[in-house]
């Protein structure tokens, strides 16, 4: 049952016995010197029982406000990778790291916010936990949501905050032994009438200096050592930004709602590094620049505004339409002086880019209840919801990147001036149909139709014109067992992967010591939306009030597989992605949620949490062992606990994950390997008052070193790079104010 039909149902009887009650009251003589009291009735409805990981038939896990900022992140990146099921790439404590779903990266996982794709340029690290109203995991496509989608989507919805007269203030301060981050949080919204509004707004900045060790090393086709490389690059940031988001919302006489959201993001980053190489060996000639010096700033703006108008139909039907405007503008600049065994430098280089993309869309759907068939002996008809729509959009992306060399003495001038423009046309047009079958068994079936339609004048290149559309049919059941305790759950979907628009304009990107394990980057026009059939079946136990255990299962085959290939053409090696064979993956993923109150009574308010993930994939086209795609990650694991004291004035915590890493081999020639990855984080956080609260927490409590590496081996010898990202804990404290 959804909540829709359970709300007003405990609301009509809950009207019904207050009207029973009142009318027994008056049917009662009233004695002349005593009025009787008044009775205060309490209507309440159901929606706060409603769960939607175990009522919704499309398969949805979602985190809500409290559960993301418990632990006073300053990036939704460090709460994802608390969740059962998702990793995050990189290093802890480091922007830029990839999310994950079923360990898969390079885009495998959709990240949208408030259901839709965020521009190119815009960093996900830059989004405030506090403008956050909830987090939507969907581990099954569903016909609403875009289904480039292979491995899930994760769907963060912005603070909507329509609750009367709240106002926050927060002050956060993070420090490390080689970064620190203040941050400043302002949450406001209050209701006049039939008109609502929130504003949220956050500021920060964030400073580092890091050394990153760096080893090559590599023989020949003998087996005799000719490269032995020692590298460090000292590394020094700042940047700082901004999150703005207001919101109003109107309600209409008749019963209509529209609503005006808003998101503004700014960000400014400025750093500064130095690269020094030793050669080890006299057979190794060293590389082209084995000092380089670099200073890099950019600055990124995005902006988005949405309206939003739901109009109330007859019989529960209703009409939900929205547009929005989409802009951002990044620009970037880079400076590079490079030299070689003490000598004078012999480069000079100057980069220079800079993108902008606008983008318009909108989004319409129909959705309304209907019943079918009528009771006969006793039988129940069945219940259906059913909505239709559409999702269209149009974006376009004017790019520019300036590269210049100066003519030193021994230098190799590699000028460039190449950017492109590109517009994307997308439509999608989408069926679905929640089915009640019976109170325990329902069906949910779904259609989308979504085409891509991309066309880039290149000022290096040919004009580029790629057109890609994919049917996707959808369905997930849930059938709920007679014990109202346990639960099945059975999916198969199709989805796919898309190429990004930079993906497909053929110029290329310069690297200054050119290497098969650092090769120079370049577009490919002709590549093709990898297709996926996916299956998942789970089953769920629940009990008391909290408590879950659950055990799922998920295969998907790939077509079109996509992944970098390696090319030596005029003297330098190129990387290039490519569309090449098939490949599958398999996944096993269990959790469990503990409330101590499920288990005995009178029991203290302590909530235990438990997840592991365990993923398989192999490549059809790369040889194996170790043939998974994309680094997925083999192994994953949650295990947190949190205690409340009876007061409610202290709450405490810690959360401890674990991603395993290895080998594993992207091409006959190619391959990367990951270290473990552990992290402990804790928190505690009082309320000294109603109004004031102190959240103190640390995170990567362990400090653990992450080591990655790339490897190239061919005929002619093998080539490994290896690098250590160092650890490092950081203190958060937090001072939160309402008033």
């Amino acid at each position: 049952m959804t909540p829709i039909r359970l709300t007003p149902l405990a609301a009509a009887f809950s009207l019904c016995f207050a009207a029973t009650t009142a009318r027994a009251e008056a049917d009662q003589p009233v004695k002349p010197e005593a009025a009787p009291p008044m009775q205060k009735v309490e209507i309440k409805g159901a929606a706060a029982k409603y769960d939607a990981r175990r009522d919704d038939t499309a398969s949805k896990t979602v985190v809500g406000s409290e559960e993301i900022q418990k632990y006073g992140d300053t990036s939704v990146v460090d709460v994802l990778q608390r969740l059962p099921g998702i990793t995050v790439g990189g290093a802890a404590g480091r922007s830029g790291g990839e999310i994950r779903m079923r360990g898969l990266g390079a885009g495998y996982t959709q990240i949208l916010i408030n259901g839709e794709r965020a521009p190119a340029g815009f960093s996900i690290d830059s989004l405030a936990p506090e403008v956050i109203e909830r987090i939507e995991v969907l581990r099954a496509a569903s016909a609403e949501f875009s289904t480039q989608s292979i491995a899930g989507t994760i769907n963060i919805v912005l603070k909507k905050a329509l609750k009367s007269a709240q106002h926050e203030l927060k002050f956060a301060g993070a420090k490390g032994n080689r970064s620190s981050s203040p941050s400043l949080s302002l949450q406001m919204s209050d209701k006049l009438g039939a008109t609502s509004y929130s504003f949220g707004g956050n500021a920060w900045r964030f400073m580092y200096d890091r050394m990153t060790p760096t080893w090559e090393q590599g023989v020949d086709a003998a087996g005799t050592p000719n490269v032995d490389r020692a590298l460090t690059w000292q590394d020094q940031g700042r940047g700082d930004g901004f999150n703005l988001s207001p919101r109003i919302n109107w309600t209409l006489e008749n019963g209509d709602t529209v609503t005006s959201q808003n998101f503004l993001n700014w960000n400014r980053f400025a750093s500064n590094s130095h690269s020094r190489t030793r050669t080890l060996i006299s057979a190794d000639p060293g590389p082209d620049y084995d000092r380089i010096d670099s200073t890099y700033s950019s600055h990124n703006v995005f902006g988005r505004t949405d309206l939003n108008w739901v109009h109330k139909l007859a019989e529960g039907a209703k009409l939900d339409l929205k547009v929005a405007l989409s802009d951002a503008h990044n620009t970037a600049d880079s400076l590079q002086l490079g030299g070689n065994k003490g000598e004078a430098a012999t480069l000079l280089r100057t980069v220079t880019s800079e993108s902008t993309e606008q983008g318009f869309s909108t989004q319409g759907k129909y959705s309304t209840p209907y019943t079918f068939g009528k009771p006969v002996d006793g039988t129940e008809a069945t219940e259906h919801s059913l909505s239709m729509g559409w999702d269209a959009g149009i974006t376009q992306r004017d790019d520019t990147r300036i590269q210049r060399d100066a003519d030193l003495p021994g230098s190799k001038p590699d000028n460039s001036d190449e950017g492109f423009s590109a517009k994307v046309t997308r439509l999608a047009l989408f069926g679905q149909d929640e089915w009640n079958i019976t109170p325990l068994w329902s069906v949910y079936t779904g259609v989308r139709w979504e085409g891509l339609d991309t066309r880039a004048d290149s000022s290096a290149s040919d004009a580029v014109h790629n057109r890609s559309s994919v049917f996707s049919p959808l369905m997930q059941t849930l059938l709920k067992l007679p014990n109202k305790k346990d639960q099945l759950r059975f999916a198969i979907t199709r989805t796919y992967k898309a190429p990004s628009t930079s993906a497909l304009i053929p110029r290329k990107f310069t690297s200054t010591n050119n290497s098969p394990i650092e090769p120079d980057r370049r577009g490919n026009p002709n590549l093709k939306p990898e297709l996926a059939l996916g299956l998942d079946a789970s089953f769920e136990h629940y009990w008391g009030d909290g408590g879950l255990l659950s055990a799922s299962a998920s295969v998907r085959r790939i077509e079109n597989y996509t992944h970098q290939g390696l090319f030596y053409e005029d003297r330098r090696w190129i990387s290039s992605a490519i569309n090449d064979g098939r490949a599958e993956t398999r996944g096993i993923e269990l959790e469990a949620k503990l409330p101590a109150s499920v288990l005995m009574d009178h029991a203290p308010k302590l909530d235990l949490r438990a997840s592991v993930s365990r993923n398989w994939s192999r490549v059809d086209t790369v040889p194996g062992p170790d043939n998974r795609l994309d680094q997925q990650v083999p192994l994953s694991a949650t295990l947190g606990v949190d205690y409340k004291t009876p007061d409610g004035q202290l709450s405490t915590g810690s959360n401890f994950s674990f991603r395993n890493g290895g080998l594993a081999r992207l091409s006959g020639t190619q391959g990367g390997y990951t270290s473990v990855r552990r992290d402990l984080d804790v928190y505690a956080l009082w309320k000294l008052d109603p109004q004031n609260s102190l959240r103190v927490a640390v995170s990567n409590l362990l400090a653990q070193d992450y080591v990655t590496e790339s490897l190239y081996s061919d005929i002619s010898g093998t080539l490994n790079r290896s690098t250590v990202a160092s650890g490092e804990a950081q203190l958060r404290v937090t001072v939160e104010t309402r008033f």
